[in-house]
């Protein structure tokens, strides 16, 4: 069983360059009959808080005792330390950077490990391709079956932050960011009925950029043409969008932007 665990990427590196293949050639190097999925290599580069976004967003779709290998890593070579996390059912293997905050903070159940036995790391190692030398082999380890206990010793003072939450700045009024812009332009902020229930009355008002947006619609094709609105995506946050178009342009808004609700 141990045998079949699927490996997934996220990872900054995109597709222009190299780096994603050479990873999978050391996994399937040590092990042939790995199963490979990438979840993505777009994540902004340098961006944890964006690395960590995807993978949240992502990993619970897999099956129990996954094997996620997560590499945006701007410290590499750095004093940062490689983990191995395993928390609620899948396992992590990350640089110890925050970028597996998002997935901390969804789950009680966490245990992080720091990466140590270097007879699991192809040498030599490279101070600028951990991915390589480190991530990718441990998860090819990993994934035919070596216990976790044999990567390194758990630990508890592992890197984490809490992201953006909306703040009240008056009884019925909140200040939030957008946490990213996708690639149609939907503005994905980090307000979310569970943080502020009354959004879904519809009786709001959303000020972003050079827009005021008034209509909450259930799906995109629900707006007219053009139209600026906001939704609840998919990962369950308030996104400002527009139907066939790109809110980001029609807002004039973009990532780290400031977003006020007032509800009326």
């Amino acid at each position: 069983m141990a045998a079949q665990r699927i490996i997934t990427l996220t990872t900054d590196f995109g597709l222009t360059e190299h780096y994603v293949g050479v990873m999978k050639g050391v996994i399937y190097s040590i092990h042939p009959d790995a199963q490979i999925v990438d979840i993505t290599n777009a994540v902004q580069s340098f961006d944890i808080l964006d690395g960590a976004i995807a993978i949240s967003q992502s990993y619970s779709y897999f099956p129990v005792d996954t094997i996620h290998v997560v590499v945006v890593d701007p410290g590499v070579g750095s004093a940062r330390r490689p983990i191995l996390a395993r928390v609620g059912q899948h396992f992590f293997i990350a640089p110890d950077n925050g970028v597996l905050s998002l997935v901390y903070e969804a789950e009680e159940r966490i245990s992080v490990r720091h990466i140590t036995s270097e007879h699991y790391f192809r040498q030599p190692v490279s101070n600028t391709f951990h991915g390589r030398d480190i991530f990718a082999a441990v998860a090819a380890y990993m994934s035919k079956g070596v216990e976790t206990a044999k990567f390194g010793e758990e630990i508890a003072d592992f890197t984490r932050f809490v992201a953006p939450k909306p703040k009240a700045v008056a009884p019925n009024s909140w200040k939030g960011i957008v946490l990213k812009t996708d690639k149609f332009g939907n503005l994905i902020t980090n307000f979310t009925p569970r943080d502020v229930p009354q959004i879904t009355s519809g009786n709001f008002k959303l000020t972003l950029g050079k827009a005021e947006i008034t209509k909450l619609r259930s799906s995109y094709a629900e707006g007219a043409q053009g139209e600026i609105f906001a939704i609840i995506g998919s990962s369950g946050f308030v996104e400002i969008s527009t139907n066939r178009g790109a809110a980001s342009r029609v807002a004039g808004a973009d990532k780290g932007s400031e977003v006020t609700l007032v509800m009326e």
